[in-house]
């Protein structure tokens, strides 16, 4: 579903990401975690070309969206991306914001788009709230609803930018819950997250990061009870304290 191919990136004289290979099946729900700067978020802003790898291919999907005149806009209707921050309209209510993307980038009827709206607010848990506006809503309450407009493009392929990073602690099961509830249907996921227990529930697959390079690859239990790298065992011994 998704293919990196010597995938490099830089800003500058730095180098966010170096000569990265990395494949997930579909259906795959894969955890990537490492220290901040590591080139987690890159990577995973380059499977949607939010970011252009400096050098590489990415392919998604069976498109090489690293290619000249590639169908960019068409990949991201498949592909879609919660951040940390929840990027709601203000002035819409939450019910507008999740139905607004399928009615205008994807020429839904106004209907079917409201119809399946409610029920991913009805799977987020939060149908009651529906006209209400972001404002209204607690920090948790707002990435649910940003959750729920992504299901509403009906994607193939989930990307999760640390989505709990914004949050107060005690709002980041409830956002937690909602993404294990998904990782147990047949979407394909992709997940930055520095929840490790998220990663031991939910994920079929960690990738370790560091200074740009993929150090780990393996099952959770491979990952936290038998990890390979000296880096890796660094990482694990300072987080899981």
């Amino acid at each position: 579903m998704i293919e990196l191919i010597g995938v490099s990136k830089h800003f500058g004289n730095h180098q966010a990401l170096k000569e990265i290979d990395l494949f997930v099946p579909s259906g795959q729900k894969l955890v990537i975690i490492g220290p901040s700067g590591s080139g987690k978020s890159t990577l995973i802003r380059c499977i949607n070309m939010l970011e252009k790898p400096s050098a590489g291919r990415v392919i998604v999907d069976g498109i090489e969206v690293t290619a000249p005149r590639a169908p960019i806009a068409k990949v991201r209707q498949q592909v879609a991306m919660v951040f940390q921050s929840f990027n709601l309209y203000p002035h819409k209510t939450v019910l507008e914001n999740v139905t607004l993307a399928p009615i205008v980038v994807s020429g839904v009827s106004r209907e079917e788009a409201t119809e399946s709206g409610l029920a991913y607010l009805e799977r987020v848990g939060l149908s009651s709230q529906a006209e209400k506006y972001p404002a209204q809503l607690s920090g948790g309450q707002q990435q649910r609803v940003a959750i729920a407009r992504a299901l509403n493009m009906h994607p193939k392929i989930m990307l999760f930018d640390e989505p709990t990073s914004a949050l107060d602690p005690e709002m980041i099961q409830e956002v937690l819950e909602v993404i294990i509830g998904l990782a147990h249907g047949g979407i394909t996921m992709v997940v930055v997250t520095h929840e490790m227990g998220f990663a031991k529930e939910a994920a079929d697959r960690v990738v370790f990061m560091d200074d740009g390079l993929i150090l780990e690859d393996g099952t959770p239990e491979h990952f936290f009870e038998n990890p390979q790298h000296e880096r890796t065992k660094l990482f694990l011994s300072k987080i899981l304290r």
